[in-house]
């Protein structure tokens, strides 16, 4: 099964991915621990990306599709794939599209975690990380990219009839049970 996971800055998509890839047996590719880690070991996309992550803004599409074109074809991707932090653009929607026509696959299903904005800035300025990129002026932004480049996917993949929007609210099991219920996974 091949997964996307959408929804803005704070919504909870690493932490209920990584349940979600655990019971289903799948691979969790976060582009954000991809970037982060290349940051961290300022690799060539590395340095390149920290300048955009540091404004808030969104890396380019053909860095993030190199990297993920490349980590979807590993080994542990052989029995399906969840995708969380890309795409995160129309233009990106049509990388993958590409890529997984490449790669002989195609995309199951769309998970979009729907939290509302005042919950967000709450979360993501109580998080305590100590990331350059959780300040308040840099989450409002990130939130501002997340309304005018992300939020469009929510129509292009209900379109498509494989988008499942669940309720990011509440405890994170309850959470987690409304996102495996949508996708059909283990205990729904």
């Amino acid at each position: 099964m091949n997964l996307v996971f959408i929804g803005p800055p704070g919504s909870g998509k690493g932490t209920q991915a990584a349940r979600l890839t655990a019971s289903l047996g799948i691979a969790h590719i976060s582009t954000g621990d991809m970037l982060r880690g290349a940051v961290a070991a300022g690799t060539p996309v590395g340095v390149q990306a920290r300048s955009f992550l540091d404004q808030g803004a969104l890396v380019p599409d053909q860095v993030i599709a190199a990297l993920v074109e490349e980590r979807v074809q590993a080994a542990d991707c052989t029995d399906g794939f969840l995708l969380d932090g890309f795409p995160r653009t129309l233009p990106q929607a049509d990388l993958l599209d590409g890529a997984l026509e490449r790669l002989a696959q195609e995309l199951d299903i769309v998970v979009l975690l729907e939290v509302p904005e005042d919950e967000l800035l709450r979360r993501l300025t109580s998080r305590g990380e100590g990331r350059s990129d959780d300040s308040p002026d840099v989450i409002r932004r990130r939130l501002a990219v997340y309304r005018q480049q992300t939020a469009p996917l929510a129509e292009l993949y209900a379109e498509r009839g494989n988008l499942r929007p669940v309720d990011g609210m509440g405890a994170m099991d309850d959470v987690a049970d409304r996102v495996r219920a949508a996708v059909g996974g283990p205990g729904s």
